[in-house]
């Protein structure tokens, strides 16, 4: 009996300690998340993704969504498909045109959905509406802000050299960076490893040093397993992946990110 009394009170004090730790827990207050959470040094490159991240895709998105017979409904559909192939395509130690592999997802939605696009119309559709978009309100005066506090700003993009060469030229963005870095040139697509370590070889800087800026959850889960620091636009309908390490910064526009960093010393 005097056993059992002894046992529940030693239980007892366990269960009050491990009450004492459950909100840190619940609350993700871990010691891993605190030391991401207060790591406020500069990394020497900002990496900027550009569909989504710099560039409003609504245009686009109308242009494809009447590709598909006015099915909008069908543009997640498209845009998974089109990055599904992608990784395929790099998988199997290919590399095609980012915005070709976006054509040949339009017609295998179509096909899907009881209708068809030829390839010539397909790529039509995706190289017009990709070219041409416009920057996010605010994303010239946050790029303008970091610039000046010193950051060194490279854009970072599964699209092909001339493709964002174009779209920078359209969106007024060219000036903001120091260079513009595309998979084209390695072969491979985000989220593959090999293309962010060989970003950071390309800027001469250790990947530690780097920092991914994107709107898409894939793109910072890669960045991060490929030991990169990571801020996180939430566009809307966009979400981190809940099994990948924790973000760093995370908002809702480039604004507020860029508050954040020029706090970093």
């Amino acid at each position: 009996m005097k056993n059992n009394r002894r046992n529940f009170i030693k239980n007892l004090g366990i269960m009050g300690t491990t009450g004492l730790l459950m909100p840190n827990i619940v609350l993700g207050n871990t010691q891993e998340n605190k030391n991401i959470m207060t790591n406020t040094t500069r990394p020497k490159v900002l990496f900027f993704d550009v569909n989504e991240t710099l560039l409003d895709l609504t245009q686009m998105k109308k242009q494809v969504g009447k590709a598909l017979n006015g099915r909008e409904d069908l543009l997640s559909l498209w845009f998974t498909t089109m990055l599904q192939y992608s990784l395929v395509t790099t998988a199997s130690g290919q590399y095609e045109h980012f915005g070709n592999i976006g054509a040949a997802a339009l017609q295998m939605v179509a096909a899907n959905n009881g209708f068809s696009i030829s390839e010539k119309e397909a790529r039509n559709v995706i190289v017009n509406s990709l070219r041409g978009l416009p920057a996010h309100p605010e994303v010239k005066v946050a790029l303008a802000q970091l610039k000046k506090e010193g950051y060194k700003l490279v854009s970072f993009t599964n699209s092909s050299n001339e493709g964002v060469k174009k779209q920078f030229e359209s969106a007024g963005l060219t000036d903001y960076f120091e260079e513009r870095l595309s998979v084209e040139d390695v072969g491979k697509f985000k989220p593959f490893t090999d293309t962010y370590a060989w970003a950071a070889r390309k800027m001469g800087v250790k990947s530690e040093e780097c920092m991914l800026i994107a709107a898409h959850g894939w793109d910072v889960a890669g960045a991060v397993w490929a030991g990169w620091r990571a801020a996180f636009i939430s566009r809307p309908g966009q979400q981190l992946f809940p099994l990948a390490p924790k973000t760093e910064i995370v908002e809702s526009d480039l604004q507020k990110v860029a508050d954040v960093l020029v706090t970093y010393k």
